[in-house]
């Protein structure tokens, strides 16, 4: 009777799983000490499944590990063996080299899974080649250390499924981020949540097909306010590329996700009030405005 109620606990906590998602890093090429690169988790039953690897990536990690004074076992740096990108700018993907190496010398003997656009498989042997060094030394001097966690299997995205695990499935689709073809967005679907990431995009028919119904949409977004300020050539560019607070609302209005979280926000002198603002005028839906370190359950 013990081992089968033991069993039906087990089950059922598998059946229920808790999926978490963190914000890593809530900016963009603005160098805000205080909003890292683009990066977030999304951790099922403590595995951490990355989208995005920007600058401070992995600090960011660890400051909500076990290991140096967070709560979260999920965030241990070893544990991370999946990484997906949206598109191939600095602000995301400034953090790989850290992303490679650094669970590697704490104790990871897996291999990284990237996934991607193509330009991220040449981008990672880049960095491999240009850490040669580092790496040689590491194997073949007295350091403790693996000949395998410092490498990567990569997988490039193309629209539909990319990945399917026992904790999630995740689907890849392309964004309207300007003239950059290779952009993409992402939804997760584990067994308690349904969580999509905008990626850098403007205003995109495939992304609210995707987040539609979804427990949480993170989406890119500007200052509209901020974005009459800027000049006529800022202006073209941010409109080709970008999600105003105006048309990010209007997107989640039609997609009615449970949850809009607003990152990557480009503030031009505005505030987060002034953001909620903004937005709320054209979705009366509930709204976070995302920080570093946010953990939302």
């Amino acid at each position: 009777m013990k081992y089968k109620f033991l069993l039906s606990l087990l089950i059922s906590q598998t059946l229920f799983a808790s999926t978490q998602l963190v914000v890593l890093g809530s900016g963009n090429p603005n160098p805000n000490p205080e909003r890292s690169g683009s990066a977030y988790a999304v951790i099922v039953d403590d595995t951490p499944y990355l989208v995005d690897f920007g600058p401070g990536v992995i600090r960011r990690i660890a400051a909500l590990s076990p290991n140096w004074g967070g709560s979260i076992d999920g965030m241990n740096v070893t544990k991370l063996e999946h990484a997906f990108l949206t598109h191939i700018h600095s602000d995301h993907t400034a953090g790989l080299s850290d992303l490679l190496l650094t669970p590697w010398v704490m104790g990871r003997e897996n291999k990284l899974n990237l996934f991607g656009p193509a330009g991220l498989e040449g981008m990672a042997l880049s960095l491999l080649d240009a850490y040669k060094d580092d790496i040689d030394y590491r194997m073949n001097g007295t350091q403790p250390s693996n000949g395998t966690g410092y490498k990567f299997n990569f997988t490039e995205l193309d629209n539909g499924i990319v990945f399917k695990d026992d904790n999630l499935t995740v689907e890849a689709f392309k964004v309207n981020h300007g003239e950059f073809e290779d952009a993409y967005g992402f939804r997760f679907t584990s067994k308690d949540k349904v969580i999509v990431f905008s990626g850098d995009t403007g205003p995109s028919k495939s992304l609210e097909s995707y987040a539609k119904d979804a427990d949480i949409l993170v989406h890119e977004v500007y200052s509209y306010a901020g974005f009459l300020k800027k000049t006529k050539d800022w202006q073209i560019y941010h409109k080709g590329h970008h999600t105003s607070t105006y048309e990010v609302g209007e997107i989640a209005s039609r997609a009615k996700p449970k949850l809009l979280v607003l990152s990557h926000i480009l503030f031009w002198g505005a505030d987060e009030q002034d953001i909620l603002e903004e937005t709320r005028t054209t979705f009366s839906g509930n709204i976070k405005i995302a920080e570093d370190l946010m953990v939302i359950k």
